[in-house]
């Protein structure tokens, strides 16, 4: 249950040694976000902005983070969205969703590092969440690792 329904954004250079709760500190010098968490039980939430984590949105007036903020590794495993400055519970998850969001997290951080980098990334052979790969298709896709 989200406790918390606003943040406040606060621009700073550098994350301020206490976080108060309701508000969202940005530092746009080092892309990231910290706010304590909005279900009350006192956490402290980074998220980092880049193209493969957390996009953050100023129209002047209020702040957007997107995509949603899942707090898995907490205890209270909250998960919110911040739209213009409002915050919005996005309800549980199973544990089988958080992997298969983690999974998902994981491949674009990899994907963007490598566009970054340069250097080729190898295709992702697992199958969707829920789905076993035939034979057939396990031997598509080493087709296409060894000739692709």
């Amino acid at each position: 249950m989200i406790k918390m329904k606003q943040l406040r954004h606060r621009f700073v250079e550098t994350m301020p040694e206490k976080i108060d709760p309701g508000t969202l500190y940005i530092s746009m010098e080092y892309a990231t976000a910290a706010h304590r968490c909005c279900c009350g039980c006192g956490e402290e939430v980074v998220t980092p902005f880049s193209p493969a984590q957390w996009k953050m949105t100023f129209d002047g007036d209020a702040v957007s983070l997107y995509p949603s903020i899942g707090n898995w590794n907490l205890r209270c495993r909250s998960h919110y969205v911040v739209r213009d400055g409002r915050v919005i519970d996005a309800g549980g998850w199973t544990d089988e969703e958080i992997e298969v969001g983690r999974g998902r997290d994981k491949e674009a951080r990899t994907k963007y590092l490598a566009d970054k980098t340069g250097t080729k990334t190898m295709p992702s052979t697992s199958p969707p969440a829920g789905r076993r790969r035939s034979r057939l298709g396990r031997l598509i896709d080493l087709f296409k690792l060894t000739f692709v």
